[in-house]
């Protein structure tokens, strides 16, 4: 259903009235939160120079009366750091005040910086989980670790919806359903904030692709707003979120960083935010539209809120009121966090061994297992004593995804290592390369004249080249790619560049598992196809101050060929296969299919007609085609699984663990069966322009509207063993429902279920409302036979639509039917209660 803006809505459409705007309720789902909690756990004391004995407001006021507008406009925007740790960002603070510098930190799945810390699973296998605890627990580590590691500020959690499954950061996000969203990223603020570590949530709003992200105009209704994007970021300033930062596209027409419908009138007055708002990094666009919006802090310079800003002062078009209220912000901010105390809290030493049992826990309570047939998994008897390991990512530990979430460990093993030593002494584990992706040495004889390729050094201050022919006796597909450890080497083929340095991101961030080869050189690839005859490469490196490294190599058709005939020949040799498959997205571009890149669907089609006890591991980003499906045996979806992902793989697969993760996103049949399939005005945008014209209806809510059959639904994952529902009851209290119904396990091995409970439209609302909304859930361990009755409450939230004519969020009283089940599309228990309007 479209729904259109008018130029005066979209300037009133996100103000909100009366308590309708508060904070959002307390999920039912969630633990109880402790008074106090996520502030920090040392009070602070009065910062160097501030007055004697002043606390809060007072301590803010004496700074504030002191700093020149030098010192203001300086705390208002980053600059570089004369001892950087590697973080993202710096602002400089005012030593003679007690004002200490802040270090800003990327760290979606932990915590980025020159050293190693714990790389924690992607935030989308952390939500499958479906645990608002976990949710917290994840969160502290994040929170210890950036203290730890010399940090003030993490640019974390990240809680755009997935609104389409193209967009490139959907690993670092949690889901397409806004009610989870909410509980998660509450409890993950939470969790770093109870460490002392001030969280960012990000970003500040609408921000769900990488195309067009800089430039976007996306326009989005109010009721479509407030009951899809803005949940999650409802739930962050009731949390306690310290700080949020805007985005990078324009909302309505306004660049979300200079737009006071968001900033000021919804972020702040509609919802009580304290805390302070800085910019993406170079999301700032002005000066006195962006203060006057609400923005507090341009990251990560001052091209905006320095010297321009200082100047505006003084010509009067900002006042100097406006300063003093970012910088009040900010210095509060900090204050709660203890940050301007005279003596500060010591930061605490790193502790990896908890960082990695987390690390664990959550890739293993995150996985879901889409498919299991005739009981290809768990792995027990002859098929956990004859097993064939097949994939690049099979040997390669892919850990996390690219860009600002890339996170270096202290160590990952791959797969194979933990297969086999789970698989244990009296085993055979056999591995198989499948696809290449960091190609193989350029034959010295292929080249005229001849020049090894594979390993060359570049003293400092040298430069190397060479210059060749080679000649191809048929046509043929290659892929080229250069390794190397210093600047990018230039390499020509018949006079065209292969690996030009890209404007941007796309050039900073490459990917999390093709980016960098295993011993840590960098890479590039380009495929390309190649005629038959004669063609000429020139290679030119530069050693630089410190000289490089760096080696060409490639893979064509017959390399490839190869490879799937060893990994088929392989596969038969073994009772059963471990096939890993992967997808490597990254910050900076959107994905350009929904399939496997490279020969990867080929591949599985050739091994798993060799082999039908075929597993697919999916180390991928988001939803995916799988035109092989069939053809598999079980299908276990991992993600980005972090540095304990190959220890928590192998559990899964022998059965040492139940899968007991759940689909946050829908999987589509087909990639134009999707919300916005074939739908160019939705994504990516026609002209600049976006429209979420498909309403509130995201993610498996447009499936329901519109009736088609997804791959995998929301919710969806199998369990080793089975499950049953029975006994439900309904009753209405206090403006919600109390829906109780019994979950049983029957069958033989201890399992892990999610309880879902969905709840229908109102039929006294003349709004347009989903066929069904999640409204709570309950993740539940039970032995074989056992049973638990379950109770959750809905509250009104749940129950609720926000009427865009009066601002508010209204009840759907009337009688709403109930549904619960184990995903939004298998949900055996129906049950209809009347709920009373206030």
């Amino acid at each position: 259903m479209s729904e259109a803006v008018s130029r005066r809505s979209a300037m009133r459409l996100l103000a909100t009235a009366g308590t309708a705007g508060t904070a959002l309720a307390a999920s039912a789902c969630a633990p109880g939160v402790p008074p106090g909690a996520g502030a920090p756990r040392t009070p602070p004391t009065a910062p160097a120079g501030a007055a004697a004995g002043a606390k809060g407001p007072a301590r803010i006021d004496a700074l504030l009366e002191r700093l020149t507008l030098d010192e203001k406009t300086a705390l208002l925007h980053g600059a570089p750091d004369p001892t950087s740790l590697g973080q993202a960002g710096y602002v400089p603070g005012v030593p003679r005040l007690g004002i200490p510098p802040l270090r800003l930190t990327d760290g979606p799945a932990g915590v980025r910086v020159a050293r190693p810390a714990t790389a924690l699973p992607a935030p989308v296998l952390l939500a499958s989980a479906f645990d608002p605890a976990l949710a917290r627990e994840y969160g502290r580590v994040i929170g210890r670790e950036g203290r730890a590691l010399g940090q003030d500020v993490v640019l974390s959690p990240m809680v755009n919806l997935i609104r389409t499954p193209y967009a490139g950061r959907n690993f670092e996000t949690l889901a397409e359903d806004p009610r989870l969203t909410a509980d998660l990223v509450g409890e993950m603020i939470r969790g770093i904030q109870d460490e002392g570590l001030i969280a960012t949530v990000k970003h500040f709003a609408l921000n769900n692709q990488e195309h067009g992200r800089d430039t976007v105009d996306v326009i989005a209704a109010e009721q479509t707003l407030h009951e899809t994007e803005l949940r999650g970021f409802e739930a962050a300033v009731a949390a306690g979120a310290g700080a949020v930062m805007g985005a990078y596209n324009k909302v309505n027409g306004v660049h979300a960083c200079e737009s006071k419908p968001l900033l000021d009138e919804l972020l702040r007055n509609g919802w009580g935010f304290d805390g302070w708002v800085m910019s993406d990094w170079d999301a700032t666009h002005s000066t006195v539209a962006a203060i006057g919006a609400g923005l507090d802090m341009e990251m990560p310079d001052g091209t905006h809120f320095g010297a321009p800003l200082r100047e505006a002062v003084r010509g009067g078009s900002v006042p100097e009121s406006a300063v003093d209220l970012a910088v009040r912000r900010i210095l509060a901010t900090m204050d709660r966090f203890g940050l301007l105390a005279a003596r500060p809290a010591a930061r605490p030493p790193r502790d990896s061994a908890a960082g990695a049992r987390t690390a664990r826990k959550v890739a293993t309570a995150g996985a879901v297992l889409l498919r299991n047939e005739h009981g290809t998994l768990p792995l027990t008897g002859a098929s956990a004593r004859s097993i064939a390991v097949i994939g690049p990512t099979g040997q390669v530990p892919f850990v996390g995804g690219g860009g600002s979430a890339h996170v270096t460990p202290d160590g990952a093993d791959g797969p194979l290592t933990a297969i086999r030593r789970r698989a244990g002494n009296g085993s055979t584990v056999r591995y198989a390369l499948g696809e290449d992706v960091y190609g193989r040495p350029l034959p010295a004889k292929l080249l005229t004249p001849a020049a090894d390729l594979e390993a060359r050094s570049v003293e400092p201050g040298r430069v190397f080249s060479h210059e060749a022919e080679f000649r191809l006796a048929a046509d043929d597909e290659w892929t080229l790619l250069v390794h190397y450890t210093g600047k990018r080497p230039v390499v020509r083929l018949d006079g065209k560049e292969l690996f030009p340095v890209r404007q941007g991101v796309a050039e900073y961030f490459a990917g999390g598992l093709l980016g960098s080869a295993p011993d840590g050189m960098s890479v590039r690839r380009t495929t390309f196809a190649l005629k038959a005859g004669t063609h000429r490469l020139a290679v030119t490196a530069e050693g630089g101050d410190k000289g490089q490294r760096f080696r060409l190599r490639h893979t064509t058709g017959a390399t490839r060929a190869a490879d799937l005939a060893e990994a088929v020949k392989t596969a038969k040799a073994a009772r059963s296969v471990v096939l890993f498959a992967y997808e490597d997205a990254t910050e900076g571009r959107d994905r350009t299919s929904l399939a496997l890149p490279g020969g990867q669907e080929r591949l599985i089609e050739a091994v798993a007609a060799a082999n039908p006890r075929t597993t697919v591991v999916l180390n991928t980003s988001s939803s995916t085609t799988m035109p092989w499906l069939p053809r598999t045996g079980a299908v276990l979806q991992m993600y980005y699984p972090g540095q304990e992902g190959a220890g928590a793989t192998a559990d899964l697969l022998f059965g040492d663990a139940d899968p007991g993760g759940r689909l946050t996103q829908t999987f589509p049949a087909d990639e134009r069966a999707t919300p916005v399939g074939g739908e160019p005005l939705r994504y990516p945008g026609v002209g600049g322009r976006q429209e979420y014209s498909e309403g509130i209806h995201v993610g498996h809510r447009w499936y329901d509207a519109q009736r088609v059959t997804p791959l995998f639904p929301f919710g969806h994952g199998l369990s080793y063993t089975t499950w049953q529902y029975e006994k439900l009851t309904v009753r209405p209290q206090r403006s919600g429902l109390r829906v109780e119904f019994t979950v049983r396990n029957t069958g033989r091995r201890k399992g892990t279920e999610v309880a879902q409970v969905y709840v229908g439209p109102s039929t006294e609302l003349e709004l347009d409302q989903p066929v069904r909304a999640l409204a709570g859930y309950r993740r539940l361990v039970l032995a074989p036979g056992r049973a638990e009755r379950v109770t959750l409450d809905i509250d009104a939230r749940a129950l609720s639509s926000w009427d865009p004519e009066q601002h508010a969020w209204v009840l759907g009283s009337g009688r709403r039917q109930v549904f619960v089940g184990r995903s939004s599309r298998e949900l055996p228990l129906r049950s209809k209660a009347v709920l009373a309007s206030r």
